[in-house]
């Protein structure tokens, strides 16, 4: 279900909301370079992770898609199992099913379809991938790519304090990034949508949509494309201060809010079952 919003104002109430959270008590103090490595740390050495996600993206017309997903993600090899609000399952398993996804619809005709994770009928009205469930894309914002010329973005993140979210105390990252704007870039070569996003570090639904291309599709060469030069102009990542995994992170661009992720019943590195990560799994419709 969609709703359509006005973009300031419910940036205005999110940024009021998080400010006006009560301050937790912590006895460490930490810098903006602590904070970074033990978030990108704690992320880079997950062995599993089981949560739920609470999303907010802005789709084409200014419209919102809310969902609500239960995630379990195995890494190296990356497992990745999803089951929303509707019901609709995702699973893929690395060296499986010729890359494809399994997904259940939870729909008629009620059959088990294999998708491509990256295509375009995977990708509708999705800003990522399932292959980036988690954190994986928070961890690309804050690190950037070795493909980028410009790490403005990525260095701009500051220590903002600390806070409380949904009971859990926080240390606050922010970035504010007012250069943010979108540029023209023309291919020299065939580069698939993935890899020009890469070299901006934008992430590539805005590529996609600004320039009606599809997932999955390569640009070819000597096309001109109008492109974000980087993720948002202001970025709010709220960090656990036991696990130092993001609780919520929000993206702002020059239109307003672009996205939001809330999440919660988190559960780092204990270990999953290898049958959950199975199609035939007693709990799924598969």
């Amino acid at each position: 279900m969609t709703r359509i919003f006005r973009l300031s104002a419910v940036a205005a109430v999110l940024l009021v909301a998080l400010a006006a959270a009560p301050a937790a008590p912590t006895t460490d103090k930490v810098t903006t370079e602590q904070l970074l490595a033990r978030l990108s740390g704690s992320i880079e050495n997950l062995k599993t992770l089981r949560c739920t996600v609470k999303a907010q993206e802005r789709l084409e017309g200014n419209k919102y898609q809310a969902a609500r997903s239960t995630m379990k993600i195995a890494f190296q090899p990356l497992k990745v199992y999803v089951r929303n609000q509707k019901g609709i399952e995702v699973l893929w398993v690395t060296g499986q099913n010729n890359g494809d996804a399994w997904v259940n619809p939870n729909a008629f005709p009620y059959v088990t379809l294999n998708l491509d994770p990256r295509g375009a009928v995977m990708r509708r009205n999705q800003h990522h991938s399932v292959l980036n469930a988690g954190f994986g894309t928070i961890a690309d914002l804050i690190k950037g790519s070795s493909l980028r010329q410009d790490h403005a973005y990525e260095h701009s993140f500051r220590y903002a304090g600390d806070s409380v979210v949904a009971g859990r105390a926080c240390h606050v990252l922010r970035s504010d990034f007012p250069q943010f704007r979108y540029v023209s870039y023309k291919t020299t070569k065939a580069e698939p949508i993935s890899r020009i996003a890469d070299r901006f570090g934008c992430g590539e639904y805005r590529i996609m949509e600004r320039n009606d291309l599809s997932a999955g599709e390569t640009v070819p060469a000597g096309k001109t494309l109008l492109v974000p030069n980087s993720y948002g102009r202001r970025t709010i990542v709220c960090v656990d201060q036991k696990t130092f995994l993001p609780t919520v992170v929000q993206v702002n661009d020059d239109k307003g809010l672009f996205e939001k992720f809330e999440f919660s019943e988190v559960v780092a590195n204990q270990p999953i079952p290898a049958a959950e990560f199975t199609k035939e799994y007693k709990d799924y419709k598969f």
